[in-house]
């Protein structure tokens, strides 16, 4: 394996070891986890989770700061990410009056998860 390949299998490894740990931290704070890496024609959701009447699609990035995370997620990656939520929730009775939200899990080096919930309102 060269190189390069090695490395973007060791990203790989360290992105699902990343969600997994989101998943965990999410489901100790009362979030039911609906999905992994769900692949939408708009986007592929890391997770997506409900918990009361939120349906929260939860990007996972893992970066030296917060800053770093927020910063990670471009504006156009952020409103594909909105429209594959929206979309999956009005194809699933269960989900369709759910109201849609992104959140983000930012992990970071010796760090708690920093979990926030609308990360990017109006943005």
């Amino acid at each position: 394996m060269n190189v390069r390949a090695a490395r973007g299998a060791a990203a790989r490894r360290s992105g699902r070891r990343g969600e997994a740990w989101a998943a965990a931290w999410l489901m100790a704070r009362g979030y039911r986890i609906l999905g992994f890496r769900l692949k939408t024609p708009q986007a592929e959701i890391d997770l997506l989770a409900k918990r009361g009447r939120v349906l929260a699609v939860v990007e996972v990035k893992r970066r030296a700061t917060l800053d770093a995370a927020l910063g990670a997620v471009s504006a156009e990656q952020r409103e594909r990410l909105r429209r594959a939520g929206v979309a999956l929730a009005s194809r699933r009775p269960a989900l369709a009056r759910l109201q849609v939200r992104l959140d983000l899990l930012a992990l970071a080096p010796g760090r708690l998860p920093r979990h926030i919930p609308d990360a990017w309102k109006g943005g």
